[in-house]
This record gives structure tokens, C-alpha cells and sequence, in this order.
């Protein structure tokens, strides 16, 4: 409940300070539900070696249960009813979970990325695959056999770190456009 509890609290407090002690505009706050769950998340992965689902399912509760902190403190400050009246309410709660809920699996998968994938790429020798050697012949058939091994080798390791990093880039892409999209129109 690490990653679930503590960055909900924390979400907590900066929204009682940003909206009601200090009436700032909500971009601090929207930053902060993005940068909070990032860190919780990128930390999940090296100290608990938490699974993408994992990470997906952790991430829901904090959505969950920080949106409805949120909302509680919102309420109970403002006189007001805890749960959105309105749809229009409700799909900025929605936006605003799932902002949340990307910025922690785009953490994860980062964390994942430099503690797993990393790591087993750079470290790994030999020869590279028969798929790798197929491309490394398509750019080029007229070099040397080490200018083509090598090309392999570089071409096979791109292979294994892109794909990991177009998740860290479109999660977290998702989770920005998710926080800030009510915000900035």
C-alpha cells in the first residue's frame, strides 16, 4: 500500500494547499498529479519488482483514492456534494484519474526500461539474431562481415529499447494531455 496510500496523501495535501489555502490556479496541482505518481511508480519497479499489471492495478487505487480525498476535501470545505451532479463534472474527474493513472504506469515502465532492459542490452554479447543480421544486410549489403555484425548487434539492441521506451513516451504523453487538457482548452 506504499504506492497507493503515501502519493495519495501527498496529492491530498497539495490539493488542500494549492485550491483552498492558497487559491492558486490548478496547473501546480494538475503538475503535481503528474509528477507524484511518476516517481511512485519509477519506484515501484527496482524496490518491489512490481509487474505491468501490477503497476496498472496500484495505479487505479491511487487514481481512485486520491480523486476521491480530493473530492471529500472539496465537499466538506466548500458545502458542497462530495460526488460530481454533473457529467461534465464527471468526466473531469475521469481526465484527471486517468492523468494520474498513466503518469504511474509511464514510471513504472520507465523504471522497468532503466533497471531490466538496460541493463540485459548492454550487457549482452555475442551474436546478434538472424532478424537483426536480415536488417543490418537490408542497409547495406557491401561491408565487411564485423561492419555487419556490428550493425546487427546495434540494430538488435534498438529493437529491445525502443519499444519499451514508445510506452514511456506515449503513457506519459497521455497522462499530460489528461491532466492539462481541461486546463489549457
Amino acid at each position: 500500500m506504499l504506492y497507493v496510500v503515501l502519493p495519495a496523501v501527498l496529492l491530498t495535501i497539495t490539493h488542500s494547499l494549492i485550491t483552498i489555502t492558497f487559491n492558486l490556479s490548478p496547473i501546480p496541482l494538475r503538475i503535481a498529479s503528474i509528477v507524484v505518481p511518476l516517481l511512485f511508480g519509477f519506484a515501484a519497479y527496482p524496490l518491489h519488482r512490481v509487474s505491468a499489471l501490477g503497476a496498472f492495478v496500484l495505479a487505479l487505487l491511487l487514481a481512485s483514492a486520491s480523486i476521491q480525498a480530493m473530492l471529500t476535501v472539496t465537499g466538506l470545505h466548500d458545502g458542497v456534494p462530495i460526488l460530481p451532479t454533473v457529467w461534465v463534472e464527471w468526466r473531469e474527474v475521469f481526465e484527471y484519474g486517468a492523468s494520474i493513472l498513466l503518469a504511474f504506469v509511464s514510471g513504472n515502465i520507465l523504471g522497468v526500461v532503466i533497471f531490466q532492459v538496460l541493463p540485459r542490452v548492454l550487457g549482452q554479447g555475442g551474436k546478434p539474431n538472424a532478424f537483426a543480421f536480415r536488417m543490418a544486410r537490408l542497409l547495406g549489403q557491401h561491408v565487411g562481415e564485423e561492419q555487419l555484425r556490428r550493425r546487427a548487434r546495434l540494430i538488435q539492441d534498438l529493437m529491445q529499447t525502443v519499444g519499451p521506451l514508445a510506452g514511456v513516451a506515449a503513457t506519459a504523453m497521455g497522462s499530460i494531455y489528461a491532466g492539462l487538457k481541461g486546463l489549457l482548452g
